[in-house]
């Protein structure tokens, strides 16, 4: 026990004076915690203190937060060709949250353009994004990134419980995804769980999979995108699966719009007690978070500073408004190819008050409205992305997930395109209308090929390579 102190002692240490962390030290922290619970059946009073970290307690988080960041962009200037030109002028010493708005934004579009330019550490791995919102970024990642995040998260899971021995995760996310593939695997390892690395492989042999056909174990976790989930979720009934069969316990998604319908539709086709809704991005990774029971996003203030940059002004977002998620990793977490406010493009809703919820400890905002580019100005007011996924998705009887575009035609009208032998344009807009989102619509009887081409979802990443044919 006194060992295990010492090295907790260790570890939070380093994470408020920002000095790498001893990978290693954080590895036996995650089997002190596993041996504490085999022991005991539990971790004590004091788990939610130690998994919430350094930065939970409010009155302590601005400061540590200044701290991370004047660390974080003192390296940056140092070592980072495009952070020397951008912060030339700034006074590193002295950048705190409400100085930081001073220093533009970084967005995908430099990363494309001069990727060699972000590199401050030796290159280990170079995994990219799945190009589903367009052109891929390549991300390079260093050896202590790859040990370092998983040895986090797994620290983390274990506090929670929400993974441990005899666990078996199936991990349904495309070959492309490289380094979220790689984190699932090492955390598996490093609790004593099995993991299966499936793919993006036809649903119906995902479904059987989960069933245990090919294995004398079952999944008890599963993770992949919405729409393949989704897919799986349309699999599992057109086979007649009952979610008795299943033994999933939990289902993490994430990389795309997450329906209330389709989070239903996985504990009621699979069984699982627990459907999370994260957010993630290859570029930020350690940094993430979490959805709660109330539908707040809350995101991790350990690892990276958060801001939310209204519309309409850029500067930060006030009360019930709606803003860009911007995202700094903070320094000792990022380390090769870090970025500086790195504006996701993902909008959300700032709360108007404090959140009253099973996370209430941990800063949070709405869920992902959908992309800044992708929201709809109409006559009547704005439309975002989620407004519409969460009028169309599980249109009873229908199959997820149900593909449709939208846009804004003349006079401010919204226009929606709908793929579907079943539905009426009629039926759409009830749905639609139901929600409060006036439009014209339009119904295109498409066979799936060409809906996939019309309609592109990260489920149509599909791995065919070694899978069988379904007729």
């Amino acid at each position: 026990m006194l060992e295990t102190g010492v090295r907790q002692v260790r570890v939070a240490t380093s994470m408020v004076f920002g000095r790498r962390l001893n990978v290693r030290t954080v590895e036996r922290l995650v089997a002190d915690a596993l041996a504490t619970l085999e022991e005991f059946g539990s971790l004590g009073d004091d788990v939610d203190e130690l998994a919430e970290g350094p930065f939970a307690d409010p009155e302590e988080r601005r400061d540590l937060q200044n701290r991370a960041l004047q660390r974080t962009v003192r390296r940056l200037a140092k070592r980072s060709p495009f952070y020397r030109e951008r912060l030339a002028g700034t006074d590193l010493d002295g950048l705190t949250t409400e100085t930081l708005t001073r220093i533009p934004v970084t967005r995908k579009a430099d990363l494309v353009r001069r990727p060699a330019d972000f590199l401050c550490g030796k290159p280990y791995l170079v995994t990219q994004t799945t190009g589903t919102t367009g052109r891929p970024v390549q991300i390079w990642l260093s050896r202590y990134e790859m040990e370092l995040w998983p040895a986090l998260i797994a620290l983390s899971v274990v506090l929670r419980g929400d993974i441990g021995p005899g666990d078996r995760m199936q991990i349904n996310l495309s070959s492309r995804a490289t380094a979220a593939v790689q984190e699932d695997v090492e955390v598996c390892r490093l609790v004593n769980a099995s993991c299966h690395v499936v793919g993006q492989v036809p649903p119906e042999e995902s479904v059987e999979h989960l069933l245990g056909r090919n294995s004398d174990t079952l999944p008890t976790l599963l993770t992949g995108n919405p729409s393949y989930l989704a897919r799986m979720v349309t699999a599992a009934r057109r086979l007649g699966c009952r979610p008795e069969e299943f033994a999933l316990r939990s289902v993490y998604a994430g990389g795309e719009i997450m329906s209330r319908a389709l989070t239903d539709a996985l504990r009621d086709t699979f069984g699982a007690r627990t459907v999370g809704d994260n957010f993630g991005m290859t570029e930020l990774l350690p940094v993430g978070g979490r959805t709660c029971t109330h539908r707040h996003l809350h995101i991790d203030p350990n690892m990276g500073f958060t801001e939310v940059l209204d519309l309409e002004t850029g500067e930060p977002a006030g009360p019930g408004r709606l803003g860009e998620l911007t995202v700094t990793p903070y320094y000792p977490y990022r380390e090769c190819m870090p970025v500086l406010r790195y504006n996701t493009g993902d909008v959300v809703r700032t709360l108007e008050g404090e959140p009253d919820c099973e996370l209430a400890a941990v800063p949070a905002v709405s869920q992902i409205l959908g992309k800044a580019g992708r929201l709809h100005r109409t006559a009547d007011g704005l439309v975002t992305p989620r407004d519409i996924v969460e009028a169309l998705d599980g249109t009873p009887g229908l199959p997820f997930p149900l593909r449709h575009d939208a846009l804004v035609g003349d006079g401010g009208r919204l226009r929606v395109e709908v793929a579907s032998r079943e539905l009426t344009a009629a039926e759409v807009t009830g749905r639609l209308r139901d929600r409060g989102i006036d439009a014209d619509v339009r119904v295109l009887p498409l066979d799936d090929a060409e809906a996939a081409r019309r309609f592109p979802l990260r489920c149509d990443l599909l791995e065919h390579t070694f899978t069988r044919s379904h007729a």
